[in-house]
């Protein structure tokens, strides 16, 4: 078997940022059902501190990265849906994406349309996949309908900027919180009915004088431990609340019987890897995303680059929230 050198980044073991080495791989011949693709760019996302970090355990040494875009280098027996030469883009596990070079599953590969380039794939196919499944597949009770309030955590993040543009373009009316006032501004500017800076107002308050009392349908909450409690009372009665992170730590546990006395409300724990468990869903949310850019209803915000061996600073600057939009490493 004929192997490449790649340039990679691998943790040995769980920690803080310093724990992304910078280390040169191997990488062989695509087997069954797998594809090998070089990349072009490569998308950050908090999951990848989790992973860094121990939250999320995995099995070490291991390169990290879920999301990335390029062309495909050769195809494995049984992959039918790719070929050598196509422009591609994914979200995956395993992790691995942080590399200039890779072998993986074909499964969750999705050949990228020609108007959207290497850089925007990149950044999109996590962020706008879980913006897809949140919106559209996560809804509460009867659905959702035009003019229906929703509340979405995060809104200047890379999920939540495009979750404003998507939300407007179905008519929803998204309420947004941010940390800061420019934040607030960012996800407005992208489609937010209304923001909400949680650093200086108390967003329960806001959200019951935006509602006329009446709460919201359904909180979507990637924040976790600092925004939980509230969020609940937030919810309308029969409600959803909907989480799918944990950016200041995990909720601590608490009595299922809660939630009958706050209006009968429902929960749920989402992750993407769920949903994009086949490669007919895979293709069908993908095909939904590609759609919404290409249409103009949604615009992917690059808002921080970083090269491959600055990752380090990449993860600081995601840890210490000082991030809008969408970030990615340039190879």
């Amino acid at each position: 078997m004929t192997t490449t050198a790649s340039r990679a980044i691998r943790i040995d073991q769980h920690g803080g940022p310093e724990q992304l080495k910078l280390v040169t791989v191997s990488v062989g011949e695509p087997g069954p059902g797998e594809i090998r693709i070089r990349h072009h760019a490569v998308g950050l996302n908090f999951i990848d501190v989790y992973q860094r970090s121990g939250l999320y355990p995995m099995t070490l040494p291991q390169q990290l990265g879920m999301e990335a875009a390029g062309v495909v280098e050769a195809v494995g027996e049984g992959v039918t849906h790719l070929q050598a030469g196509d422009r591609a883009a994914y979200a995956s596990q395993p992790p691995g994406s942080y590399c200039e070079l890779r072998v993986m599953p074909a499964k969750c590969v999705c050949k990228l349309p020609d108007a959207i380039s290497f850089e925007t794939g990149a950044a999109m196919m996590l962020k706008g996949l879980t913006a897809q499944y949140l919106l559209k597949k996560t809804q509460p009770q009867g659905g959702l309908r035009p003019g229906d309030f929703v509340l979405f955590h995060a809104a200047a993040g890379g999920v939540g900027l495009i979750a404003c543009q998507w939300a407007r373009a179905m008519g929803l009316r998204l309420i947004g919180t941010a940390g800061s006032d420019a934040k607030c501004a960012l996800a407005k500017a992208n489609g937010a009915a209304f923001v909400i800076n949680y650093s200086t107002e108390d967003f329960l308050t806001r959200v019951r004088d935006i509602t006329g009392g009446k709460g919201v349908k359904v909180v979507y909450d990637s924040v976790g431990k600092d925004t939980w409690d509230k969020s609940l009372d937030c919810l309308a009665p029969f409600g959803l609340m909907a989480s799918f992170g944990n950016a200041s730590g995990p909720v601590a546990p608490f009595a299922p019987g809660m939630l009958g006395p706050k209006g009968s409300l429902y929960l749920t724990r989402q992750t993407l890897f769920t949903h994009i468990a086949s490669r007919e869903s895979t293709q069908a949310m993908a095909d939904d995303l590609f759609e919404a850019v290409t249409s103009g209803k949604v615009q992917i915000h690059i808002d921080q680059r970083y090269k491959l061996e600055d990752v380090q600073q990449a993860h600081r600057d995601l840890e210490a929230r000082k991030t809008t939009g969408c970030s990615i490493l340039t190879l």
